[in-house]
């Protein structure tokens, strides 16, 4: 379970101020010394990610992160790291610590703008005088939660925390299917994978293998090649493959070797709906062909590889977009976490399949763009409709 891939686990984040408790308490419920503890306010800068497997709720990772009360200007920059675990967040562990509760109602009300589960937490129970309660009441008439009264030191109230998490987790949670309707027991399920320079050597890159793994899963019959192969491929089946899945960079020659009955679809498309939103981003690559030539197009990478030869986001994707738009319009490049806090100066945003995310991350910038009215879509969608042949890739269904 160590190996699961971190944007596959239940994200965990502890959010309060500094010198509240949160690296004690992650220590207490990890069982190990994970986060660095001390009297210092503001020892804790950069969110601290630590995976574990936990008995009831699986594979996680907890987010030991910095207060959210940091002073200065490397303090600010502590803060907006702190946000940003806080997009990613699905289960959000709210400290109270004092009488002055501003910050933590601002923290809840973000919280909650996040979609996140909020558990409210006072972990110092040994350190007050009356053991928490004053401060419990207080928690309580001001934002109508009952705060859980815990202590890291001597484990009091943790065996409650750890039943408030798994009443607290989805009951869908890790059901989300990769490829969802579009294929079932039996079917023959062929996997279209080019080796390119871009995946790793001796290696198949993540989503081919969650999707593999899942294709067994299912009881399919998954069957693998190369672009260059896929004739011959073909050509040894005594009846058609009922789905093909392609990375999307093939499209265009798999398309056209695709048997009528065999229905096509692409990596990146299935984690447009397994990692975001397949409605808006279906409605954002429809879009595509009508922006401006002289249009303003943020394509967001979530690996934060360096740039390699024939890249797809800042090579192949940009050549499609330039020959569909023609040479006046604007690409700016990000990667990993480095997503502007406002979009609203592109006309349209392009992600990636984001696999080293998880959907709450995504979904938040989903969101984001939403909210500026910027129409959002990603590599798999674009590029299938940048060729003309979005009508005839097969969607899954959308995750409940």
């Amino acid at each position: 379970m160590l190996d699961t891939p971190r944007g596959t686990r239940l994200h965990i984040g502890l959010f309060g101020r500094r010198n509240s408790g949160k690296s004690s308490l992650i220590n207490a419920l990890t069982g190990q010394s994970v986060a660095t503890v001390s009297a210092v306010p503001g020892t804790t800068t950069d969110p601290v990610y630590k995976a574990m497997e936990i008995k009831g709720l699986g594979p996680v990772v907890f987010i030991d992160t910095a207060g959210f009360d940091d002073e200065g200007d490397l303090g600010q920059l502590r803060v907006e790291r702190t946000e940003q675990a806080a997009r990613e967040t699905e289960i959000a562990l709210l400290l109270f610590s004092s009488a002055d509760l501003t910050a933590e109602t601002a923290w809840l009300k973000q919280l909650r703008q996040n979609k996140a589960k909020i558990i409210p937490v006072i972990s110092r129970q040994d350190m007050l005088p009356d053991e928490g309660q004053a401060l419990q009441a207080a928690v309580t008439e001001a934002t109508g939660l009952r705060p859980l009264i815990v202590s890291a030191r001597t484990g009091r109230g943790l065996a409650a925390l750890q039943e408030e998490l798994l009443r607290a987790l989805p009951e869908d949670y890790g059901e989300i299917s990769i490829t969802g309707d579009l294929c079932q027991a039996g079917d023959t399920v062929l996997l279209v994978m080019p080796q390119d320079i871009q995946a790793p050597k001796g290696r198949l890159i993540l989503p081919q293998v969650q999707t593999l793994r899942e294709l067994l899963d299912k009881g399919c019959q998954a069957m693998c090649c190369t672009t260059d192969r896929l004739a011959d491929t073909l050509g040894r089946l005594k009846t058609p493959p009922e789905l093909i899945i392609t990375d999307s960079q093939a499209f265009k020659e798999v398309y056209a070797h695709k048997p009528a009955s065999s229905r096509l679809t692409s990596f990146s498309v299935l984690f447009a709906a397994y990692k975001g939103d397949i409605d808006c981003f279906m409605e954002g690559a429809e879009r595509l062909a009508a922006l401006p030539g002289s249009a303003r197009i943020l394509i967001a990478e979530a690996c934060t590889h360096k740039p390699l030869h024939e890249d797809i986001g800042r090579v192949k994707l940009p050549r499609l977009l330039r020959q569909k738009l023609g040479d006046g319009i604007s690409i700016t490049v990000t990667s990993g976490k480095d997503f502007p806090p406002s979009v609203s100066g592109y006309d349209m945003v392009i992600h990636c399949g984001a696999c080293m995310f998880n959907r709450q991350y995504v979904l938040s910038r989903v969101r984001a763009c939403r909210e500026q009215q910027v129409p959002m879509t990603n590599y798999g969608l674009a590029i299938a409709a940048l060729l003309g042949i979005l009508p005839m890739v097969a969607l899954p269904n959308k995750p409940k």
